[in-house]
């Protein structure tokens, strides 16, 4: 199933900070696939885990390839506190495989045939911006929603010194 394009030009309506989690692993020998395969099923795993429990806090997610190598996930967060909960649970899967890998590398077990990072971010209001062209709802418009492109700016410029109206009175009341 393909998603329509929203025709024209929109941007993503999130407000507030926007907390955004690039996820991913490297083959390093591909030979290796008895390595590698557990870690790129357990990050489906993940996201399965996380699609069944939208009160986790993730919002979103883009699959990529960077190379033939590199696999990623771009994950978009309700917050910073929703991302550490679920990444520190025990109940969840990830508590689990982290608590294999470390065993793994404690015991001299890791070889080098697969790589894994991750990189946070989180992102204050002003400080993002979106547009999207003839485009369905993609990344942060498909985590925070997709508004026409004139509520938020016609510039980039515009777009990103945007402030919700909650911001806009949070900033009201520390200058009184």
């Amino acid at each position: 199933m393909f998603a329509e394009p929203v025709l024209g030009r929109t941007t993503a309506d999130a407000e507030g900070d926007v907390v955004v989690l690039l996820i991913g692993m490297r083959v390093n020998h591909f030979w290796a696939a008895h390595q590698w395969l557990p870690v790129m099923l357990s990050m489906f795993r993940m996201l399965g885990e996380l699609a069944r429990d939208r009160d986790r806090g993730l919002l979103g997610r883009v699959l990529l390839t960077a190379s033939p190598r590199t696999y990623y996930v771009v994950q978009y967060w309700e917050s910073k506190e929703k991302l550490y909960a679920y990444a520190s649970s025990p109940e969840m899967f990830h508590h689990k495989v982290w608590s294999v890998i470390n065993r793994e590398e404690r015991a001299g077990k890791a070889r080098g045939h697969v790589g894994i990072w991750h990189e946070a971010y989180v992102v204050p209001e002003g400080s993002y911006e979106s547009i999207y062209a003839d485009m369905p709802a993609f990344g942060l418009a498909a985590a925070h929603g997709q508004v026409p492109v004139e509520k938020r700016g016609r510039c980039a410029k515009e777009r990103f010194t945007y402030r919700s109206a909650k911001a806009k009175a949070e900033a009201a009341e520390e200058a009184r």
